[in-house]
């Protein structure tokens, strides 16, 4: 262990339910510099077009991810020793103003990306992304490995409105911070408002694996193309969970049935390894629709599960130099 990363506390020392409430138990810091990775939250859900309560998600996500322990069980990876991770706390926000709401989220993420860490976020919904976007992919375009029901490619809702948590993506291809031939979205399903829904995406070549696709040839068949289509780029990783289904994650905004099991979901996750992430998120934990905190559980895993993977490239380029 290297005895200058931060560490959690440990839960047979304090119980998990004692102590500040904090991203796995780490040290809250208050900014990113000497960090390898910044647990940070969005806790602002100002592109929601139903229901709200994607704000909350940062907060409940810290309560549940007391339960995570620090060594994953099938990698055997132990990110808190081979990677300095700390919780930066949550970036300012602005609930009643979205404009101002997003220039603060990305002044928030610009600040991480400055000090040389790797933001893994916890929102707040989907538009979240696209500031965070905004302050990653500043300097060049970056690739997009997306798990969703739902592509958020469309264009404006509510006579013109451009900046919800359904147009990020297309929002992002526009200003130039993704390069859609290095885009997969996986696990898309789901009514739409018109068959031409998804045809500006495919035109600009994104590609879209919907979930019967993904339940044909299963998690590591998908997992192989998305990494064929990733690349060796830097890649920004979003997981909506509401990609899982809501039997197993029913605290989210717009709710899709048919979706991942979370053993599946683990399961892309993981197969993540070898792409250059360059940040990722977990969006749309919407506490006041959960039970019994799942969805929070849920999302908090994946987090552990992408932070397990970003700290096992981090110790491989750290060993490379």
């Amino acid at each position: 262990m290297t005895s200058n990363f931060h560490q959690p506390v440990d839960a047979a020392e304090v119980p998990r339910f004692a102590g500040h409430s904090t991203f796995m138990r780490l040290p809250a810091v208050t900014n990113a510099e000497g960090l390898d990775i910044a647990l940070v939250g969005i806790p602002w859900d100002g592109g929601t077009t139903n229901r709200a309560g994607a704000r909350h998600g940062p907060r409940e996500m810290r309560n549940q991810s007391s339960l995570v322990r620090r060594v994953h069980h099938v990698s055997g990876v132990e990110p808190f020793s081979i990677a300095n991770v700390a919780d930066v706390g949550d970036v300012s926000v602005n609930p009643i103003d979205l404009m101002d709401g997003l220039k603060r989220i990305e002044a928030g993420i610009a600040a991480i990306v400055s000090a040389g860490a790797l933001p893994l976020s916890a929102g707040g919904d989907h538009l979240t992304t696209l500031p965070v976007l905004r302050a990653v992919a500043k300097s060049r375009p970056v690739g997009l490995i997306h798990f969703d029901a739902h592509t958020d490619t469309n264009d404006s809702y509510f006579g013109g409105n451009l900046y919800t948590h359904g147009t990020p993506f297309r929002r992002a291809i526009e200003e130039g911070l993704l390069d859609p031939r290095r885009m997969v979205q996986i696990g898309i399903r789901g009514s739409i408002y018109e068959t031409n829904d998804h045809d500006w995406a495919r035109g600009q070549g994104i590609r879209i694996i919907y979930m019967e696709e993904f339940v044909r040839r299963g998690v590591e068949d998908v997992m192989a193309e998305a990494r064929a289509i990733a690349g060796s780029g830097p890649t920004y990783v979003t997981f909506d969970i509401d990609s899982i289904d809501p039997s197993m994650a029913p605290g989210t905004g717009t709710p899709e049935i048919g979706g991942f099991t979370t053993r599946e979901a683990q399961a892309l996750v993981r197969l993540l390894e070898g792409v250059d992430i360059v940040g990722a998120d977990v969006v749309e934990v919407a506490p006041p629709f959960d039970v019994a905190g799942m969805t929070a559980l849920a999302g908090a895993t994946m987090m552990f599960e992408l932070l397990c993977v970003m700290a096992t490239n981090v110790a491989r380029r750290r060993a490379e130099k």
